[in-house]
């Protein structure tokens, strides 16, 4: 409800009216969360496998819910700045979903398990910005982080009613009795678990680059006539396509491999950003995001089957915490190389940059993750 109009929230009630200035806060501030996301996350997923994953989901809801009251009575941008690097100190709601989730599903369904989790995500991915786009037209932009913090508060007070956990803390402490770093030395030498950090990294670099700039666009293609409206259906039409996508993907990744769906959906995603470079209205940019998201919707799925399969028992949260950090990076990373880059190469460029990106994580997933691609580095070393 919020995302897809802060560089509008940054304009209309902060007062930021230069285009290149509303461009680079918007970046920064929605980068902000990542910046220390990065470094709590696998402290967070320590904690988890530790005492249990429920109580994480809990701790983080509570956190954002109270941030995000703060987040709508800022007056200034440095304030919201600093409320949005708080909120990812606090965070880590969705990797402990994850973690959750990964540690209580059998393997050979778990491209399923993590594409309903994905879709159920992109439920909200729909309804937040078209929800936002009508409110903000309606009570304007501050009172809906006052709705969103309610909401967040009700999923945490959802959380400690309905979700049971069998979590035996005896055993998480014998499985935490190794310090961070070491375990971060332990996963990594796993092969295949760094090459699934880089391609969540290059995922979210590229999705990243432009998602804040999208309400810009819109008012680029279609003017200010209705202008919060438009700029939340064109995020929550990925989101739509999305959700339908997620479940499909995954349980196909389960009976045809998880590598071969993630390279595809890749190299969809990539092909999907390049006619947005050459769109002339809204109506189109529609359509081009509706195939994107069907295309991301097969990524994240897959990209977390693949994780838990490859990640011993009893390490699934700081596997995953330490994922979310990859995320994080690629999150701060890509807004920030958007506003920079679009001053240069403008909007319409970043689509372009944002489909080279995609198409070369592709390359590294074939290289690092298949036999065929492993076997072709060999020969390259040898020669």
């Amino acid at each position: 409800m919020i995302i897809p109009f802060l560089s509008l929230y940054l304009k209309d009630e902060l007062g930021i009216q230069d285009p290149h200035a509303l461009a680079w806060w918007a970046s920064v501030i929605y980068a902000g969360t990542f910046l220390t996301g990065f470094i709590v996350q696998p402290i967070w997923g320590n904690l988890a496998d530790r005492y249990g994953r429920k109580i994480m989901l809990i701790r983080s809801g509570l956190g954002i819910a109270i941030i995000l009251f703060l987040m709508g009575i800022v007056t200034d941008a440095w304030q919201l700045l600093i409320l949005r690097i708080l909120n990812g100190v606090v965070g880590g709601f969705i990797p402990a979903s994850t973690a959750l989730m990964s540690a209580s599903t059998p393997r050979e369904r778990m491209g399923f398990a993590m594409g309903t989790l994905q879709s159920g995500g992109m439920a909200g991915a729909i309804l937040g910005p078209f929800m936002g786009g009508l409110l903000a037209e309606w009570i304007g932009y501050r009172p809906i982080f006052f709705i969103t913090g309610g909401l967040m508060l009700l999923a945490s007070v959802l959380v400690w009613w309905i979700v049971h956990e069998s979590f035996d803390r005896n055993v998480g402490k014998k499985n935490t009795n190794i310090s961070l770093a070491q375990s971060f030395r332990q996963l990594m030498q796993i092969k295949q678990i760094p090459a699934l950090y880089g391609v969540s990294a290059g995922i979210q670099i590229a999705f990243n680059s432009s998602l804040v700039l999208i309400p810009l666009f819109v008012s680029e293609l279609h003017g200010a006539v209705l202008l919060a409206f438009f700029a939340g259906l064109v995020g929550s039409v990925t989101g739509f396509s999305n959700m339908v996508s997620s479940p499909l993907l995954g349980k196909w990744s389960d009976r045809h491999g998880h590598v071969k769906v993630l390279i595809i959906c890749l190299l969809g995603a990539a092909l999907s950003f390049i006619p947005q470079f050459f769109v002339d209205n809204v109506w189109q940019l529609l359509i081009c995001r509706f195939i994107l998201g069907w295309f991301m919707g097969g990524l994240a799925p897959t990209v977390n089957a693949l994780l838990r399969n490859y990640t011993p028992n009893g390490m699934e949260s700081r596997a995953f915490g330490f994922n979310s950090s990859a995320f994080s990076l690629g999150n701060m990373i890509g807004p920030l190389s958007g506003g920079a880059l679009a001053g240069v190469i403008g909007i319409r460029g970043i689509f372009l940059f944002a489909s080279v990106l995609l198409l070369i994580n592709a390359l590294w997933a074939w290289l690092s993750l298949t036999e065929s691609g492993q076997s072709r580095v060999r020969r390259k070393r040898e020669e």
